[in-house]
């Protein structure tokens, strides 16, 4: 049974820790002549303010009893000690202890008042000039113009970070624009959950049927679909989705639906006579991807020139025999300015690679290597020999003049480079494509590599799979597998599944392994023995680094979340000298291995001199340490070290288990997945032929016979919604291609595991 909050009230004597971005602060508070020490969500607190808190004592192993609040409102100080301890604490730019006590002798306790209402009356203070006194003007304004987003959400129990967010979004207009719609909350740049924008709403007396509430709420729905996969939804299902969220009638949501269109808040598309819905940014990045796809294709050569010559000089310097489709797909990339490469493993896509970037170097041409993550991009580098950049990197993150972030290469500063090469295409959704083609001269050659067998990409769109289908790209699909490869049953038996054969579960010899299990706890069991102990004596690994565990799902005793408690029970146990903190799902200790769960282009990574900023989707580090003073944990991702605050751990999962999903564009020494059913929407063949293409010396599967068969046998993959084969095929000239360059319901409103597409693709 919860304990029932405790309620204290005082006043601010000593601010120990505050952090600016999300509001943690450690204080200690005068609560009727006992000084308390008073930890949580408490904003940008200052000395003098009163704090009426509700929460728990709590014994902290380093800093001894504090009280922990869960709720907080502050309250301006209301005596003239306390105002005049607040201003000199530099609660306001450009007043400090002097000036605050000349301040407060004149105005006693009306100061705070003024200072809000009529703050060009501090110039009848002596030594403030006119200058002087705009200047605290203004930051005054922004002082109380914050307190009053902050103090307005703190009612609903939303945090100060939220608060913080809203201000830096809107400025000094804030609380008039939330007034106006508390939507706004939960839009990209605030993050808030739609349900408590909703609350907000309805407190300030928001209909149920306004076009406000539907139009943010068909925006949520849209958002969370997007996470799934899907960059659009037919209409007739985001109406059914918004009546079944919103409690609306289908008339109501088609009459703010036609005034979000007419306001640019949302966009259509009509394929096959039937109306998709898209989130703006997703509209302009699939109509931008088609019109620049098509304006390449007219830049690229018709026909292919004879290349035989450089071919064989290729041939001969690195004692190497292309066969007929590489030699087309070398031919192809050095004559023509667009190309999408592809094979699974062991067809020579790699070596075929090689000779395209060899022949372009010798004619002088200057090639830039990209790839979508990390370890895509080092990966890469180490099989080319050339060095290759993540597209982030490449692209360069800046801040634009609206302290917002994007890329610093686009069409005004594209990319210094005649042919660009981009690795694991299957990974690269629509959003970061958009961005990349924006920074790509038309006279560029552009060459995409990737497996169009493997599971789409991440984030939202089917780029690869569309693009493939278009018809609108050449496409050399390599096919033959090459004798050295064919000694790899990982090999072998990623081509029979691609091919819809059943894999040979039978071999004990080789590099696959089958291990049969019928109950989940000995397949658990199992799992931690092999990772533990049985793989790393066998094999010398490291039994962190090198072995990853991949399963289907996050659910259930062989998903993701139970695993990784598991593991880092036997991998990383509790010990005296580890540092750990209790997030929302798991426990992250000193030594975890984590993965980051989405884009974040503010964190600041360090790599020996040098410095950069943003931390990506499916970005695999170590915790080096959890500092529980500082409420930080820094963090080793492949050589870059990036300082998370506790609140941004939310961003990561234990990562010694991870989705298949999630696992794209790795590639791991050992992988072992377990394969028990109960995933039925997840059990198709694209998802087992990425989980085998993993594994680069072993693969371990533990489970049903039947299972694995029935993943061959279900070709039918989570398809998604996109318009984007349509864009390609019908091209429209009458589109404005000059547009802007986790959600708790997205159970309930998308699925990405469900059939989507069914038959309009």
């Amino acid at each position: 049974m919860d304990e029932k909050p405790l309620h204290i009230e005082g006043t601010v004597e000593n601010v120990l820790y505050k952090n600016q971005e999300n509001g943690y602060a450690v204080v200690d508070l005068d609560a009727g002549g006992d000084l308390i020490t008073a930890v949580g969500d408490l904003g940008d607190v200052e000395e003098g303010e009163g704090l009426i808190l509700e929460g728990q004592y709590i014994t902290h192993k380093k800093f001894g009893t504090q009280f922990k609040a869960d709720y907080c409102e502050r309250k301006l100080p209301d005596t003239v000690v306390n105002i005049e301890k607040y201003l000199a604490s530099g609660a306001v730019k450009g007043i400090g202890p002097g000036l605050a006590k000349k301040i407060v002798s004149v105005f006693g306790e009306t100061t705070l008042d003024i200072m809000e209402n009529d703050p060009h009356r501090l110039s009848e203070i002596k030594g403030i000039s006119a200058a002087k006194c705009e200047e605290i003007a203004a930051e005054a304004r922004k002082l109380f113009s914050l307190r009053c987003v902050m103090t307005f959400l703190s009612q609903y129990d939303v945090k100060s970070q939220y608060a913080m967010n809203t201000y830096k979004q809107f400025g000094p207009d804030s609380m008039d624009l939330l007034k106006n719609n508390p939507y706004i909350l939960c839009g990209d740049s605030i993050g808030l959950e739609f349900e408590k924008a909703d609350n907000i709403a309805f407190d300030l007396h928001f209909e149920r049927n306004s076009d406000k509430r539907i139009i943010a709420g068909s925006q949520y729905i849209l958002r969370a679909n997007a996470a799934a996969g899907h960059s659009c939804l037919p209409l007739a299902t985001l109406c059914d989705k918004a009546q079944s969220l919103l409690g609306v009638s289908e008339s109501d949501f088609y009459s703010a639906y036609n005034y979000a269109l007419e306001e640019h808040e949302l966009f259509e598309y009509w394929k096959i006579k039937r109306e998709y819905v898209y989130l703006p940014d997703y509209y302009y990045a699939e109509q931008f991807i088609a019109d620049r796809i098509n304006i390449l294709r007219d830049f690229t050569s018709p026909e292919d020139f004879n290349y035989d010559t450089l071919i064989n000089i290729e041939e001969e310097e690195h004692n190497i025999r292309y066969e007929k489709l590489q030699r087309q797909a070398i031919t192809s990339a050095v004559s023509r300015g667009l190309m999408i490469l592809t094979g699974g493993p062991g067809t020579g896509k790699t070596t075929t690679l090689n000779a395209i970037i060899s022949i372009f170097e010798k004619k002088g041409s200057r090639v830039l290597l990209a790839a979508p993550t990390g370890r895509a991009a080092k990966r890469m580098s180490d099989l080319t020999g050339y060095e290759a950049k993540t597209i982030h990197r490449l692209l360069e993150v800046v801040y634009d003049s609206g302290g917002k972030l994007t890329f610093a290469h686009n069409e005004n500063s594209p990319l210094d480079c005649d042919v660009l090469v981009v690795d694991e295409m299957s990974m690269v959704d629509v959003l970061l494509f958009e961005k990349l083609l924006r920074a790509v001269r038309l006279g560029c050659k552009l060459i995409m590599v990737g497996d169009s067998d493997q599971l789409p990409s991440v984030g939202a769109g089917n780029l690869l799979g569309d693009l493939i289908d278009s018809g609108r790209v050449p496409v050399i699909a390599l096919k033959e597998i090459f004798r050295q490869a064919q000694k790899s049953c990982i090999v072998t038996n990623a081509h029979k599944i691609v091919s819809g054969e059943y894999p040979d579960l039978t071999r004990k010899d080789s590099d696959f392994f089958f291990f049969k299990r019928s109950d989940p706890g000995a397949a658990s069991v199992l799992v931690c023995d092999l990772a533990e102990t049985r793989l790393p004596k066998a094999y010398k690994v490291d039994a962190v680094n090198d072995i990853q565990i991949l399963c289907p799902s996050r659910k259930g005793a062989l998903g993701t979340v139970e695993l990784n408690r598991l593991l880092q029970e036997k991998l990383n146990p509790p010990a005296p000298n580890k540092n750990e903190h209790k997030a929302h799902i798991y426990i992250f200790r000193d030594g975890d291995k984590v993965m980051q769960t989405r884009n974040n282009y503010d964190i600041v990574w360090r790599k020996g001199d040098e410095q950069g900023t943003g931390v990506f989707n499916g970005d695999i580090g170590r915790i080096l340490s959890v500092n529980p003073l500082d409420r930080i944990a820094s963090i080793d991702f492949d050589g870059k070290v990036a300082v998370y605050t506790f609140d941004l751990l939310s961003q990561l999962e234990l990562a010694y288990a991870v989705t298949v999903h999630k696992s794209q564009g790795c590639e791991f020494e050992i992988v072992i997945m377990p394969l028990m059913g109960g995933f039925n929407k997840l059990a198709y063949r694209s998802l087992l032929y990425t989980a085998v293409t993993r594994a680069k010396k072993l693969l371990i599967i533990i489970g049903h016979e039947e299972e694995v068969y029935k993943m061959v046998d279900n070709n039918r993959s989570a398809r998604r919604y996109s318009c984007l084969k349509a864009m390609l095929t019908e091209p429209r000239s009458d589109i404005d291609n000059s547009g802007p360059s986790s959600f708790p319901f997205a159970d309930a409103f998308s699925d990405e595991n469900e059939d989507t597409e069914g038959k309009d693709n």
